[in-house]
């Protein structure tokens, strides 16, 4: 068995890597609200990054969104940094596990998987890059299988659904499970899509035909796309932003109703993360029996994740 351990030797459980992101301030939020579900019901955790006057504020907006003020004094703060390889091991040697919401991964994965595999922290992050998550299994399965160590890719909407919807359908089907087709279905809402900035720049690269991806490149050349980030509001929990139709519809030469489409992309992200992290630390005997590099279905299987996700509002259902 993989030396697990939620002891007191480390001080907090969880450690939000990333949290005054975009996405990484809903993880918060959500790791806030889920604290009573930790090891004998009291979670120890922390938010990291390189800013520490916006982590702050990230934390104190949980505490108003949530009205729990407390979380200003109980929330501890750490500062590290990707480029700092020795600030990512102070933080590393503190965590159970640290939640990686910096991104894209195949620019700043590597150093947060590589420090957690040398110092034993378990990691579990929100990507959906193959060419990242597959470089990750290549590299550091063996080192971390040695060290006990489990690294969880994907633990967000986009494998999630998939990878334990297969396990769920194998467990609920009667007779030989032997092929399984997936189908991804998304509405329209009042206000237009559950984006950002990283969602939409993938839509236009992802959706665009070879002119307009053509036209879209000479003119933004190899620098990032315009950030729409900051200009995203909120309600409830549809985000939406009206820029997005600005930059996107004249290169993917389609209708608006394609881009204003409501996707769960970020509710669901805020609530599977933090919710694989509870069930590593809740679950540990159910775990693989070592350490490496391991999809959510490898890694889970075992689990009462699917029914910690359906009290969570990720529902698995047989129609």
């Amino acid at each position: 068995m993989a030396a697990f351990s939620t002891s007191s030797s480390r001080p907090y459980h969880i450690i939000i890597f990333g949290a005054s992101g975009f996405t990484g301030q809903f993880v918060v939020e959500e790791v806030a609200r889920t604290a009573s579900e930790g090891p004998k019901g009291s979670l120890k955790w922390a938010v990291a990054g390189r800013n520490r006057a916006k982590l702050e504020k990230v934390v104190e907006q949980a505490a108003g969104a949530l009205s729990k003020p407390e979380l200003k004094s109980e929330v501890d703060i750490l500062v590290a940094d990707v480029s700092d390889l020795d600030s990512l091991a102070v933080m590393c040697k503190q965590a159970v596990i640290v939640l990686s919401c910096v991104g894209p991964y195949r620019f700043f994965g590597d150093p947060v998987v590589k420090s957690c595999v040398e110092n034993g922290a378990h990691c579990i992050d929100i990507s959906g890059e193959p060419q990242f998550l597959e470089s990750m299994q290549l590299n550091y399965h063996d080192q971390a299988a040695g060290n006990g160590v489990y690294i969880v890719g994907s633990c967000g909407f986009d494998s999630i659904p998939a990878d334990m919807g297969v396990i769920y359908t194998r467990d609920q089907f009667k007779g030989t499970l032997t092929a399984v087709e997936s189908f991804l279905t998304a509405s329209a809402g009042p206000e237009g899509g559950c984006i950002h900035d990283g969602t939409w720049q993938s839509a236009i690269y992802g959706l665009a035909d070879s002119n307009k991806l053509r036209s879209l490149r000479k003119k933004f050349g190899h620098k990032p796309l315009p950030v729409v980030g900051p200009k995203i509001k909120r309600r409830g929990t549809l985000f939406y932003s009206n820029e997005l139709q600005q930059y996107a519809i004249p290169f993917m030469g389609t209708d608006p109703s394609v881009v204003k489409r409501t996707q769960r992309y970020l509710t669901e992200e805020l609530n599977e993360s933090p919710v694989t992290a509870l069930t590593m630390l809740n679950e540990s005997d159910s775990l693989p029996n070592t350490g490496g590099v391991y999809t959510p279905g490898a890694t889970f299987a075992k689990t009462t994740l699917i029914d910690r996700l359906n009290k969570h509002g990720i529902q698995f259902s047989v129609l």
